[in-house]
Parts: C-alpha cells; sequence; structure tokens
C-alpha cells in the first residue's frame, strides 16, 4: 500500500497535547504507524554525563501516531486528507480538499 504520509511533509496535528501545531516529518515509521515531526511532542530527557558530553536535560521529539497527523493543503495551508490519482502513467498523491498534486 502506498503511504499516504512520506518524510519531509508538512503536517499539522489534529489531536494530543500539541494539538494545532505544525512541523515537518523527521522520520517515519510504518510498521509502528507512527513518526517523529519537527518541534511536535517533545519530551525532556535526562542524560549521564560522559567525558564526551555535558549531559543535563535533553529535549527529545517523540514519535506520535499517524491517525493524529494531517497533511497541509499546499494552496489554503488547512489540514486535508491525502488520496491518489494516475497522471498519465504515474501514480501521484494529491489533497482531497483543493485536488492539487502534491510534489509529484
Amino acid at each position: 500500500m502506498a503511504a499516504k504520509l512520506r518524510k519531509g511533509d508538512k503536517v499539522i496535528v489534529l489531536a494530543g497535547k500539541d494539538k494545532g501545531k505544525e512541523g515537518e516529518i523527521s522520520s517515519l515509521n510504518p510498521s509502528t504507524g507512527k513518526a517523529i515531526v519537527s518541534g511536535v511532542n517533545v519530551a525532556i530527557r535526562h542524560q549521564a554525563q560522559t567525558q564526551n558530553s555535558q549531559g543535563g536535560r535533553v529535549p527529545t521529539e517523540m514519535p506520535i501516531q499517524l491517525s493524529n497527523l494531517a497533511l497541509i493543503d499546499p494552496k489554503d495551508g488547512g489540514p486535508t486528507r491525502v488520496g491518489f490519482k494516475m497522471d498519465g502513467d504515474k501514480k501521484v498523491r494529491f489533497a482531497k480538499k483543493s485536488g492539487e498534486v502534491i510534489n509529484g
């Protein structure tokens, strides 16, 4: 099955403590159905000091469920669902809200 969301997509959070925040997908794990979005779902992790690093409290981006993310429409900037259609002989993703083709 083709992926509706991909690395590098601009998304908006639909549910949870970061609802309404926008960011870019930095990594995606399809087997668990989660993604890491820059600037969203940030947790503080305590890092032990080593010879090479200072240690302390380090902000870390945690995975967020794909069902809580929606692609940002390239035309109007709001959340949209993703569909697939054939463009000639190539299968492309498009925004269902505006019908705009998403990067290719």
